[in-house]
């Protein structure tokens, strides 16, 4: 029974940890940011197209932040379970846009995590300016909820 025991226990854990890398990462849902921004994102359609709303935590301008639309593209990915993925968010409430691209992952706990870089392009009144237009950065959202809810 000693024996058995040790081969019972590194047998299972194999097997938990299959289970862990075939876990798919799902863009559609309700995520947060690690600036308390947050987003929803619909269901992909056949081409991998979504839409969805943003509703930034954050800005540079004095206007009312209000919550703005967003549109984008999930590589099509039928054997892949960490899609790569890109949208852009057109902001009501200033003269700016901004796009998105990133990885969804499951991490090693098995949590859900977007992983993403974008550009942020706002309106200058001229070209002398077009140097302070664009803004770069990094975001990591993670499920509001769990998407098993």
């Amino acid at each position: 029974m000693v024996r058995v025991t040790p081969f019972l226990l590194v047998l299972s854990l194999a097997l938990v940890a299959q289970g862990l890398s075939d876990r798919k990462c799902t863009l559609t849902g309700l995520w947060i940011n690690d600036l308390g921004s947050n987003m929803t994102i619909g269901d992909l359609n056949r081409k991998g197209e979504f839409a969805g709303s943003y509703h930034t935590a954050v800005t540079a301008t004095t206007n009312e932040i209000q919550v703005s639309p967003l549109q984008g593209s999930q590589h099509r990915t039928n054997q892949k379970s960490q899609p790569t993925f890109g949208f852009t968010v057109n902001w009501k409430f200033s003269d700016s846009i901004t796009v998105f691209t990133g990885q969804c992952f499951v991490d090693d706990e098995g949590k859900e995590v977007l992983k993403t870089m974008w550009l942020l392009r706002s309106r200058v009144d001229n070209i002398k300016d077009d140097w302070k237009a664009t803004r770069v950065g990094i975001n990591i959202f993670t499920p509001l909820h769990s998407h098993k809810e």
